[in-house]
């Protein structure tokens, strides 16, 4: 199984980009799937997750309200839309995969990792 994320870009404060994360493999929709994103000089940290029937949604608290994470089971895809960006938002976005039975926040739950995709959020 592997995960490709794309759909990054240049965008200014206040923008909109809609993330995309192909999944290959017969197990996509056996699992919780999740979105982390890593600025230059931080931490990898959580933005949003889903549970493997595209319910229960979770979301750092800083995204809660201009992000929504979603994805179809049939195409194998997550998507991450992203509204109203800020300059915070700038970073490098990952999705990933967890074999826990619900979504998590932990970067350490997740055992599948895409590539990424480059945002720049710019004022």
């Amino acid at each position: 199984v592997q995960l490709q994320a794309s759909g990054g870009g240049l965008v200014q404060t206040g923008g909109s980009l809609r993330l995309s994360c192909a999944a290959s493999g017969r197990t996509f929709s056996s699992y919780p799937m999740g979105w982390f994103r890593q600025a230059p000089g931080k931490d990898r940290e959580f933005v949003a997750a889903i549970d493997k029937n595209g319910y229960n949604p979770i979301y750092q608290d800083s995204v809660t309200g201009r992000f929504t994470v979603s994805r179809d089971n049939a195409e194998k895809m997550v998507y991450l839309q992203m509204n109203s960006l800020k300059l915070e938002d700038t970073g490098i976005y990952y999705c990933a995969r967890t074999r826990r039975w619900s979504p998590a926040r932990e970067a350490g739950l997740y055992d599948l990792w895409g590539q990424g995709t480059q945002v720049t959020v710019s004022s």
